[in-house]
């Protein structure tokens, strides 16, 4: 049985983690603003399907390419590390954009919406490394199955970054009013979303060297 300690632990590690601007909170909310908060709805539920699929993959064997290969291990890390401050930069360099300042995006299609939703998720390397290196530290042999403690904290994870994107996306549009207004209060939404996304690449950065041991 998984413990408290390991739901807890996973829990402020997904809280965390969505809280931190990345690829998925910047396509949501740009829909969100752009074309309503119902797109922004259908392209979380994209996003929460790409988080199932890493959840089944890892579960199914995946994590363990990472103890066999290393260096794939820390191959990741260091895309992830690069994907961020590119991220960083983008939102720190003159000119840059805020996660709430409305942008020009054409309209997509419910199932363009769906598709992007997922496919934004699949290919963010937060996603990968919360199940490929941060979930399996907190799975513990002797408390029972790896597969099912591994589904039951993957669990945690979606439903926390379900319910948290979810309000982000039905708050976007006001978020983006209330910042608009105030031009002081976008400079350091945006210094404070480039600093944290330059600060958890850097880490990723430093600790990308270190191979995955189990």
């Amino acid at each position: 049985m998984v413990s408290s300690v390991a739901i807890i632990g996973i829990a402020v590690v997904a809280l965390g983690m969505v809280l931190t601007p990345g690829p998925n909170m910047i396509y949501l909310v740009s829909r969100s603003i752009s074309q309503g908060w119902k797109a922004g709805m259908l392209s979380l539920a994209g996003t929460m399907v790409g988080f199932m699929v890493y959840m089944t993959t890892a579960n199914v064997g995946l994590a363990a390419v990472f103890i066999v290969v290393p260096w794939f291990y820390a191959g990741l890390k260091i895309a992830g590390a690069v994907y961020l401050l590119y991220l960083a930069w983008k939102t720190l360099r003159p000119g840059g954009l805020s996660v709430f300042e409305p942008r020009e995006i054409p309209p997509d299609s419910r199932w363009k919406l769906f598709h992007m939703g997922l496919m934004t998720n699949l290919l963010n390397p937060k996603a990968a490394i919360m199940y490929l290196a941060l979930i399996p530290q907190f799975i513990t042999p002797s408390a029972g199955n790896p597969v099912t403690q591994g589904f039951i904290l993957g669990s945690v994870q979606i439903t926390i970054s379900l319910v948290v994107n979810a309000a982000i996306v039905l708050a976007a549009g006001a978020i983006a009013m209330f910042l608009r207004a105030r031009p002081s209060w976008m400079k350091w939404q945006r210094l404070i979303t480039g600093s944290l996304l330059g600060a958890v690449g850097m880490k990723l950065a430093f600790d990308a060297p270190t191979p995955a041991t189990g």
